[in-house]
Formats: C-alpha cells, sequence, structure tokens
C-alpha cells in the first residue's frame, strides 16, 4: 500500500526532493503558468469518467535509468482503480481495498475524505494550489504536438523534492508528463501514453468482491 501511495505523491509532485543541487526557486507564481494548470483542471473535470495508461521511468543523479513501470488508472467521480505491478488500489468513494496479487492479501481501510488527503482525481486536478509555486518554461515540440512546461517547487523547503516539470498537452489541455526531482539526486517521470474519457465503467469495477479470490487473505483497518 505504501508503494502506491508513494506513487500518487510522485505523480502529483507531492513527493520530497533536492540536496547538492540548488534548491531556489521562484518567489511568486507565474500568472500564465496558473492558466495552464487551471485549463487542465477545469477540462478534467467536465469528464465523467477516465480511463489512462501510464508508464514510470526511474532515472538516477547520472541519469541512468534504474527501471520502468507501467500501470493503469480509472476514475469515475469520486470512485478508481489503479493497477500497478501487481498491485491494485480499489476505492469506492467511502473504501480503499489494496490487494497484493503475489500474496494474495488485501487491506481494507476508509477512505480519508480531508482536504491533505491523495487520490488519482486530485493528481490531475487543483494539487498545486496551495503547496507550490510555479513559472512556465519554453514550449517543447514532438511532432505535431506543442507541449507547455510549467515548472514547481514547493513552498515547504522542508519537503524531499526540489522540482517537479509538468508537460501539458497545449491542444488537448491534459497533462502528458510529470518529471519529479528528489533531493538524492533520483528523478521519477510519469508519462501518460493514452487516455479514454466519457467510457462505460460500470460501478462494480470500484469495489473488491473477495468472493471472486478463493484463500484471499483480508486485513481489516477500519
Amino acid at each position: 500500500m505504501k508503494q502506491l501511495i508513494s506513487t500518487f505523491l510522485l505523480l502529483a509532485s507531492i513527493l520530497p526532493v533536492s540536496f547538492a543541487q540548488s534548491t531556489k526557486g521562484p518567489t511568486k507564481s507565474d500568472p500564465e503558468a496558473k492558466q495552464v494548470l487551471d485549463a487542465v483542471s477545469t477540462k478534467f473535470k467536465t469528464y465523467k469518467s477516465v480511463k489512462a495508461n501510464f508508464s514510470l521511468k526511474i532515472e538516477n543523479a547520472a541519469g541512468k535509468t534504474q527501471g520502468t513501470k507501467t500501470g493503469v488508472v480509472q476514475m469515475k467521480g469520486g470512485k478508481y482503480r489503479v493497477a500497478l505491478d501487481g498491485q491494485d488500489i480499489i476505492c469506492d468513494g467511502k473504501t480503499i481495498w489494496t490487494y497484493d496479487k503475489s500474496a494474495n492479501e488485501v487491506q481494507v481501510s476508509t477512505l480519508d475524505n480531508s482536504s491533505g488527503s491523495i487520490t488519482p482525481q486530485k493528481l490531475f486536478t487543483n494539487f498545486y494550489d496551495k503547496d507550490f509555486l510555479y513559472i512556465m518554461n519554453d514550449e517543447v515540440k514532438a511532432g505535431a504536438k506543442t507541449f507547455q512546461v510549467v515548472e514547481l517547487t514547493p513552498i515547504d523547503k522542508t519537503k524531499p523534492f526540489f522540482k517537479v516539470v509538468v508537460e501539458v498537452d497545449k491542444s488537448a489541455k491534459s497533462i502528458q508528463s510529470t518529471k519529479v526531482f528528489e533531493k538524492n539526486g533520483n528523478r521519477y517521470t510519469y508519462a501518460i501514453s493514452s487516455m479514454t474519457t466519457n467510457g462505460d465503467m460500470p460501478d462494480a469495477n470500484f469495489s473488491f468482491d473477495a468472493k471472486k479470490f478463493p484463500g484471499v487473505e483480508v486485513i481489516d483497518l477500519r
């Protein structure tokens, strides 16, 4: 569970970062950068459902790739389901099930609805509002697409990260990638490979039926 929660934090740019590198950042946010991020948040909130395939690349301080992972996230209203490397996190808006396939074990907990709680939906919306300063970097072109680049730095300098770089598809107004720069020199790049919106998602996708997993160990933490 901790591994997947950390994944959310990184993707949202809320994980720690920086040390030998300079931690000096902007002293105030760029209104243009806020407009870009707000546009992404506003458009995301119009979707009835979202399914996104993503990849995670981990690099060390020398730029050498340490590993890659892939995952899928489904979201509908306050419900979500995340599949990543043999683990599923499923939430029906009230209860969270974290299922470890190799151990055939599921942990059951109650969703924390406080303002500081992390859900996949928040990672695609306004996670940046209170915790970051942000500025615009130069646009990047890849084929026929143009990406707006926003650099974020945490207001709280005790955080373990010093910089997060978000690339936004200028036309689609959607996040293409998020790169987190950690204090220890590691870099995590999350990239959306495909996204489907407003598709049919039965509510059954967002609950865990122990009867379908013979022998599963249920650890109820509620």
